[in-house]
C-alpha cells in the first residue's frame, strides 16, 4: 500500500508539474523581460572534494535563512519562473526545505542539484513536503577514485531510496571527460537510472583547472551511446553538446545575466558558475535595465561553453533579438561542472 500511495502521489505531482512547466514556457515565449531560471547558492561548503570541481570549499557557513528567503523574494520580484538550489552541497543547509518552499509559494518551479550523499527517507519526505519538483544527481563512475567519490557503488542505495519515496522528478546525469578514468561507466550509470524509473542524461565536464579537454574517440563513443539511450525531456535541448564532444564551437546567443541568473552565496548576480565576477551586482539592486542589457550582450565565452542550463534557457530566444552589445569580459573559465 505505501508503494501505491507514493506512485499515485508521484503521478499526480507529475501532472501538476507538467502544467506549470507549460505555463513557464508560454510566459517565456511571450515575454523576454524576466529571468526564466535562476541558480541560487545557500552554502558554498561541500562534503566532497571532486578534483574537477571549482564550486565548493570546505569551511563556509550556511547563508542565514532569512537572507535566503529574501533572495527568493527578490527573484520573484524580477519574475523568475524556475529556481534551482545548488552549491557546494545544498543539503548541508539546515533550512533547505524552507528555502525550496518559499519559491513554491511564489509559484516557481523548484529544482535542486545535490551529490545525494546526505539523502535519507526522512530527508526525502521533507523535500516532498517542501514541494520540490526536480532533483539532479551526477554520478561520475562505478567505484570512487581520486577524481570523484560520486560513484554508483556509494550512491546506489540513495537512488533506491529515491525510487521508493520521492514524489518529485529525479534525473541522473552521468558524465564523460574531466579525467574520469573509465568513460564506459557512464553507460552503466545510465542503465541503472532507467531501471529505477528515473530519467538519464549525459554531460561533459572539465578537468581540475576548469578547462575543457577535447574528448577522445573512446569518450565520444560512450557519449554517443548515452545520447542515443537518453530518456528525458532534457535530451531534446542538449544538441550543443554534440559540437563540444567533437571539439567544435557553437554559435549561439547566450542570455546569461538576463534569462539565466547565477546568485552566489554573497547575493551577487553572475553570468554562471564559471563566470563568477561578471556582472557581480547585488541581487537587491538588480533591475529590469540590467536584464535588458545582459540580454543584448554577446558573451565571449559562449562558443565553447557547456553550461547546459544556460544553453537550454537561451534556446527559448534563439530565433529572435540578435545581440548588439559586445562588452563581455575575457572568460575566466569556459565550462561548468556537470552537476
Amino acid at each position: 500500500m505505501p508503494e501505491k500511495v507514493t506512485r499515485f502521489r508521484r503521478n499526480r505531482k507529475a501532472l501538476s508539474r507538467g502544467l506549470r512547466e507549460l505555463r513557464m514556457i508560454a510566459k517565456g515565449l511571450l515575454s523576454t523581460r524576466h529571468p526564466v531560471l535562476a541558480h541560487i547558492v545557500p552554502i558554498r561548503r561541500c562534503n566532497l572534494s571532486c578534483a574537477y570541481c571549482n564550486e565548493y570549499d570546505s569551511h563556509s557557513k550556511p547563508v542565514p535563512t532569512s537572507v535566503m528567503l529574501r533572495r527568493i523574494d527578490l527573484l520573484a520580484r524580477l519574475g523568475t519562473t524556475v529556481t534551482t538550489v545548488s552549491g557546494g552541497e545544498p543539503l548541508l543547509h539546515p533550512d533547505l526545505d524552507e528555502i525550496i518552499a518559499r519559491g513554491r509559494e511564489h509559484g516557481m518551479i523548484a529544482g535542486l542539484i545535490s551529490n545525494g550523499y546526505l539523502l535519507t527517507p526522512e530527508r526525502i519526505h521533507r523535500l516532498n513536503r517542501a514541494g520540490l519538483d526536480h532533483l539532479q544527481i551526477s554520478i561520475d563512475n562505478l567505484l570512487p577514485d581520486e577524481v570523484s567519490k560520486k560513484s554508483l557503488k556509494v550512491l546506489d542505495r540513495k537512488l533506491q531510496l529515491l525510487a521508493d519515496y520521492a514524489e518529485f522528478h529525479v534525473n541522473i546525469n552521468s558524465v564523460v571527460g574531466g579525467g574520469v578514468r573509465n568513460p564506459e561507466d557512464a553507460l552503466e550509470v545510465g542503465r541503472r537510472a532507467l531501471e529505477l524509473g528515473f530519467t538519464s542524461t549525459v554531460g561533459i565536464i572539465h578537468d581540475g583547472t576548469g578547462r575543457l579537454k577535447p574528448l577522445g574517440e573512446r569518450e565520444r563513443r560512450v557519449y554517443r551511446a548515452m545520447r542515443a539511450a537518453e530518456k528525458s525531456s532534457y535530451s531534446r535541448f542538449n544538441q550543443f553538446q554534440d559540437s563540444i564532444a567533437d571539439g567544435r564551437p557553437n554559435q549561439w546567443r547566450c542570455r546569461a545575466g538576463a534569462r539565466y541568473l547565477y546568485v552566489c552565496e554573497d547575493g551577487l548576480v553572475h553570468y554562471c558558475s564559471q563566470q563568477r565576477g561578471y556582472p557581480a551586482k547585488a541581487l537587491a539592486e538588480y533591475s529590469n535595465e540590467d536584464l535588458r542589457r545582459e540580454y543584448r550582450t554577446e558573451k565571449s565565452c559562449a562558443p565553447h561553453c557547456t553550461v547546459s542550463c544556460v544553453h537550454q534557457v537561451s534556446y527559448m530566444d534563439a530565433w529572435r533579438d540578435p545581440q548588439s552589445v559586445r562588452t563581455a569580459p575575457t572568460p575566466l573559465v569556459h565550462i561548468e561542472t556537470a552537476q
